[in-house]
């Protein structure tokens, strides 16, 4: 009977490891779960049989977990779970490729250093150079560094 127990508790370790691999991965339950089964089949097997037997136990334990890890790593399972899109899109829109340096405009939005601002009848992401600049701030575009259109206020 006490061997049933402890095939019973490494088996439940085994399936709680695959599934914290696999269904809910990062969310510790089920690791700690798992964590706890192998150790109290390996806790059982020294109390209740004797050091050989928790020996042998704690040998299989470790075999299998090595095991169960290297075929679901193996297999496609991982593959088939993550996230394999190419992402190639841009965050500058048509409008802002063309908005050009000394174009000017209104803030649409209250600038608090990144706001909206309407250039050349498009509304567009623009970063405030000067600061904060409220709504309706006439601004004029000083540069443009890696589609980021830096604005100040117009005088």
């Amino acid at each position: 009977m006490e061997i049933l127990i402890i095939c019973a508790l490494v088996l439940v370790g085994l399936l709680l490891m695959v599934v914290e691999m696999l269904l809910i991965p990062g969310f510790g339950v089920a690791g700690l779960g798992s964590i706890a089964a192998f150790g109290y089949a390996n806790y059982y097997a020294f109390t209740e049989l004797g050091n050989l037997a928790g020996f042998i136990t704690l040998f299989a334990s470790l075999v299998s977990a090595i095991l169960v890890i290297t075929f679901v790593l193996r297999s496609r399972a991982i593959d088939k779970l993550g996230l394999n899109k190419k992402i190639d899109s841009t965050v500058a829109s048509e409008a802002s490729k063309q908005v050009k340096v000394g174009d000017t405009g209104v803030a649409v939005t209250r600038l608090a250093l990144i706001g909206n601002a309407l250039i050349n009848d498009h509304i567009i992401e623009v970063k405030s150079c000067d600061g904060f600049l409220d709504e309706n701030t006439p601004i004029i575009v000083e540069r443009i560094i890696e589609k980021v259109i830096m604005v100040k206020k117009n005088a």
